[in-house]
């Protein structure tokens, strides 16, 4: 299992624009992704792909969160991932 710990760089949180930015990012990653809380004990991850599951969350800005995926050359996804949500970039990259 590959895992990232990233604070969330958006203000307002992964709600509405940015989780839709999120969410596109995670599905165009071309691997399996996982997202949780940090705080969360025991770990409740959901579904990267999903609006629903990332809108569940409630992840707040400043907030911890962890990517994970257990496929096999997902570091480099997660890496771009991560930053997107640390950085709370405004756009979908080309990269990503």
């Amino acid at each position: 299992m590959v895992e990232r710990r990233v604070t969330v760089g958006w203000a307002e949180g992964l709600h509405a624009r940015p989780a839709s930015i999120f969410v596109r990012a995670a599905s165009a990653a071309g691997v399996p992704v996982t997202i949780r809380k940090a705080a969360a004990e025991p770990a409740n991850p959901v579904n990267a792909a999903s609006m629903l599951g990332v809108l569940g969350l409630g992840a707040e800005g400043g907030e911890e969160v962890v990517l994970a995926s257990e496929d096999d050359g997902a570091a480099e996804a997660l890496d771009r991932l991560a930053k997107l949500v640390a950085e709370g970039l405004e756009e979908l990259p080309e990269t990503v």
